[in-house]
C-alpha cells in the first residue's frame, strides 16, 4: 500500500482508487534500499539451506517407512462420515485461501481514499501487512504447483497399491499431483506471514496449520512425505516473500544481524479504532433524529 496515500484529492473516486493501487505495485517492485539487506540475504540462505537440508532427510525416511503404513491405517478414500474432515481441510485450500486475502486487498484499497490523517496511515499499514501475506502464499502455491506436475507423484493408492514410489514424471495430472502438498504449501505459508506479522498469533496458527496438515492425510489426499514436503515450500516462500517485503523497508525491519522482525504494523486496536470512527459519522445522525 502507498506510503502516505498520496492521492489528490480533488480527482475521482475511481481515480483515487487507482492510484492507491498503482502507488502499492510500484512500492513492491522498486529497488532493496534496506542498508542490512546483505545481512539479511546471508541469513536467509542460511536457513534455507539447513532447513531444506534436514526436512529432505526426514521426506526421504517418511518415503522408506512410514508413507505406506501410515496410508493403510486410514480409512477408505471418499467415506461419507469424513465431511467434516473435509469441510476443515477446505481452510488450507490455496483458491479460497488466495480469494480471501485479495477481496481483503480490494476493500482496503477502496476504503484508503475515504479516510485521512491517522486512520488512513492505519489502513496503509494493514494493507502492507496483508500484501505480504497474500505474496507468501502465492509465491509458495505458484512454486508447488510446478513441483507438483515435474514430480508427478501418484497420490495415495492410485494405481491400486499402497506404493509410496509411484511416479509419472511431468504427468501435470490430479491423480500424480501428491508431492508437495497444496494445502500443507498454503497453511504453512500463511500461519508463518500471520506469525512473523503477529508473533502473539504463532500458537493458533501452528495449530492451524498442524489441524490442515493431518486432513490431509485422514482423507487420502496425501502421503505423510507428501505434507512434509508442501510444509517446506511453503515456509520458504513465506521467508523469501518476507525478505522481499523487509529489503524494501515494507512491513519489516531488519536488525544488525540480519534477523527480520516486523516493523509498526497495524493492531486489532488501531483497526478497531478505525472502524469505530468510520460508524461514527451514522450513530451521530441517528441520534441526532430521536
Amino acid at each position: 500500500m502507498p506510503a502516505g496515500g498520496g492521492t489528490d484529492a480533488r480527482s475521482s473516486y475511481p481515480v483515487q482508487v487507482a492510484a492507491v493501487i498503482g502507488q502499492s505495485l510500484a512500492r513492491l517492485m522498486r529497488s532493496p534500499s534496506h542498508a542490512r539487506q546483505a545481512e539479511a540475504r546471508r541469513r536467509l540462505s542460511r536457513r534455507s539451506l539447513w532447513l531444506t537440508v534436514a526436512v529432505a532427510a526426514v521426506i526421504a525416511g517418511l518415503m522408506f517407512a512410514i508413507d505406506a503404513p501410515v496410508i493403510r491405517l486410514m480409512p477408505p478414500r471418499g467415506t461419507a462420515s469424513l465431511w467434516p474432515v473435509k469441510l476443515v481441510s477446505d481452510f488450507g485450500k490455496s483458491a479460497y485461501v488466495l480469494w480471501a486475502l485479495l477481496t481483503i486487498l480490494l476493500a482496503i484499497a477502496l476504503a484508503i481514499p475515504r479516510f485521512n490523517g491517522r486512520s488512513r496511515a492505519v489502513l496503509i499499514r494493514f494493507g502492507t501487512q496483508v500484501q505480504y501475506i497474500f505474496l507468501a502464499v502465492g509465491v509458495s502455491v505458484l512454486a508447488g504447483d510446478v513441483l507438483k506436475g515435474v514430480i508427478g507423484r501418484g497420490r495415495p493408492f492410485v494405481g491400486g497399491e499402497a506404493n509410496p514410489f509411484n511416479y509419472s514424471h511431468f504427468a501435470w495430472t490430479e491423480a500424480y499431483a501428491s508431492f508437495p502438498s497444496g494445502h500443507a504449501m498454503t497453511a504453512v505459508a500463511l500461519a508463518f506471514a500471520v506469525s512473523a506479522l503477529w508473533p502473539h498469533m504463532r500458537w493458533i496458527m501452528a495449530g492451524y496449520a498442524v489441524v490442515i496438515l493431518l486432513t490431509r492425510l485422514v482423507l487420502l489426499a496425501h502421503h505423510p512425505s507428501d505434507v512434509v514436503g508442501g510444509a517446506l515450500v511453503g515456509m520458504l516462500g513465506a521467508m523469501l516473500a518476507r525478505h522481499w517485503f523487509a529489503a524494501r523497508r515494507l512491513a519489516f525491519a531488519i536488525r544488525a544481524d540480519g534477523e527480520i522482525v516486523p516493523r509498526g504494523g497495524a493492531t486489532a486496536k488501531d483497526l478497531k479504532r478505525v472502524a469505530r470512527g468510520a460508524f461514527a459519522p451514522y450513530e451521530t445522525g441517528a441520534a441526532g433524529r430521536h
